[in-house]
């Protein structure tokens, strides 16, 4: 299975940027202890010019990054056949122990380096380096998180065994599954459709709000965070149901096959697009430096754009496969 090649891809473009975001996370231990703006001297000097290489680094690592979550599950779905009982990329994802941790991780590490772009977007608007300990900060959390994700995958690639029988959705999202998954297949329908049709409302007024009177940007950008949540346990709870028209077909993940018209990945791309706008718009409006008294609100309006392009085109996405299905439920 490792000589698949998007698993090579994978492998390689995750080992890269693991070896250099730690080679930068070294460098953030340094400039955090030695990093002093009042100072003019020429070691202070030299750092700032440091600075410059090293931000660039990780942004063309972050942004090469992004993509490889759609990769893994594309891959992910690409091997089900492979595997004895495998349907989708749950049954690739079980095949070890190995599979759901690096997913894990790289949906954590999706969100932080899009937080972390948004920061260094907003620091290099700044005379004054005014986000320089944030954004360094948050990359001593990015690079031992950009470390396990690469030994994931090595680990789970490596122990890839055809042999094994393994399980697919039935197993999570079954009658007879316990746990998270089992959980928001079994929410009411009644209830579930209203829920998230309120979330998703206020989110959207919010942004909004915020876009046609410049207030509520950090309410914007906490409700975009918490759409998300939202969203996922809609698509398992009901939305999932009108796109299968089946009543107990609740997998996230086969809605990725070209029998379910790709609908994975219509929904997916906009939610995550949208999500991390959104909560990178609260992040800029949140900002409190006078270098950026300008620059922040105007990066948060371009990001609250995107952010309502993705979360209301998902959104709207979903309640159309609703309202055409040809599935009736209470």
């Amino acid at each position: 299975m490792i000589f698949q090649p998007p698993a090579l891809a994978l492998l390689f473009a995750s080992s890269l940027n693991a070896l250099m975001l730690t080679g930068v996370g070294l460098f953030a231990l340094y400039l955090l202890v030695r990093w002093n703006p009042a100072s003019g001297g020429e070691a202070q000097i030299a750092l700032e010019r440091r600075t410059h290489l090293a931000s660039t680094l990780v942004a063309l690592s972050l942004v090469l990054g992004l993509p490889a979550l759609a990769l893994f599950v594309h891959t992910a779905d690409a091997m089900a056949p492979f595997f004895i009982g495998a349907m989708c990329a749950i049954g690739s994802l079980k095949a070890n122990v190995w599979g759901f941790p690096a997913l894990y991780t790289m949906l954590a590490g999706f969100f932080l380096a899009a937080a972390w772009l948004v920061l260094n977007h907003l620091d290099n608007r700044g005379w004054d380096y005014p986000l320089i300990r944030p954004k360094y900060g948050l990359l001593l959390l990015l690079a031992p998180l950009a470390l396990a994700q690469a030994v994931l995958l090595w680990l789970y690639f490596l122990d890839l065994q055809p042999a094994v029988i393994t399980s697919c959705c039935g197993s999570l999202f079954g009658p007879a599954a316990e746990g998270v998954g089992h959980d928001l297949a079994a929410l009411p329908v009644q209830w579930a459709r209203p829920a998230y049709g309120l979330v998703w409302g206020l989110t959207l007024a919010s942004g909004g709000l915020f876009l046609a009177r410049g207030r509520g940007g950090r309410v914007f950008g906490v409700l975009s965070g918490l759409h998300l949540p939202a969203a996922l346990a809609a698509v398992v709870a009901f939305v999932s149901l009108y796109i299968y028209e089946e009543p107990n077909h609740h997998c996230p993940f086969c809605l990725l096959q070209a029998e379910h018209g790709h609908a994975g990945w219509l929904l997916y791309p906009l939610l995550f697009l949208g999500t991390a706008a959104g909560v990178g718009a609260g992040l800029a409006m949140g900002v409190r430096a006078d270098s950026l008294q300008d620059a922040g609100p105007l990066a948060a309006r371009k990001l609250a754009w995107v952010a309502m392009a993705g979360i209301g085109g998902f959104g709207l996405l979903a309640w159309g496969y609703v309202w055409r299905s040809n599935l009736v439920l209470g």
